[in-house]
């Protein structure tokens, strides 16, 4: 029997929750549109996981956070410790249809033997800020974990790709 497994997609644009009200929690920020993906630096792999915005997805379950990226390859054996990117993309639409507006990428190290992560949480509420504001934050990136992201992207919905602006696919490719 096989069973039918949803597909986890991006975030496609709501209404504004406060359109049109002038009280409470006008001026907040709406993560409606955030959508985050992670990459597996060393297997070059990439998948949308919403549960990252709580830091309850998968690879960050019953891992607890040390201060610094130091303490934890200091305290744990490196070889045990694995790096990913966790990526916040955003969708807008214009006339045309949804496109990607924005995107930065923080990294995220987890040593699953001791249970011991780093992230800096200042980093990712900051570049999911920008990302929101329609930056583009990946040159940071290594190029193959970059032009791993930019072929899922494009993959995933190449009319969304194509709505993008030239600025953002210019920042994953070479030769996508």
């Amino acid at each position: 029997m096989e069973q039918n497994k949803r597909k986890v997609e991006f975030n496609i644009l709501k209404n504004d929750p406060v359109d049109g009200h002038k009280g409470y929690g006008v001026g907040s920020l709406s993560l409606e549109n955030v959508t985050p993906l992670l990459i597996d630096v060393a297997e070059k792999e990439v998948w949308i996981d919403p549960q990252v915005m709580h830091a309850r997805s998968k690879t960050e379950r019953g891992v607890r956070y040390v201060k610094s990226l130091d303490e934890l390859l200091s305290q744990y054996p490196e070889e045990d410790t694995k790096k990913y990117w966790v990526i916040w993309v955003v969708l807008d639409r214009n006339p045309e249809g949804p496109y990607y507006s924005g995107i930065a990428a923080c990294e995220l190290y987890i040593n699953r033997p001791a249970r011991r992560g780093y992230k800096s949480m200042p980093q990712h509420v900051n570049y999911m800020d920008k990302a929101i504001k329609g930056h583009i934050i990946v040159d940071h990136m290594d190029q193959a974990c970059k032009t791993k992201l930019g072929e899922f992207l494009k993959q995933y919905d190449e009319e969304i790709w194509k709505r993008s602006s030239e600025e953002f696919q210019k920042a994953f490719m070479n030769n996508l």
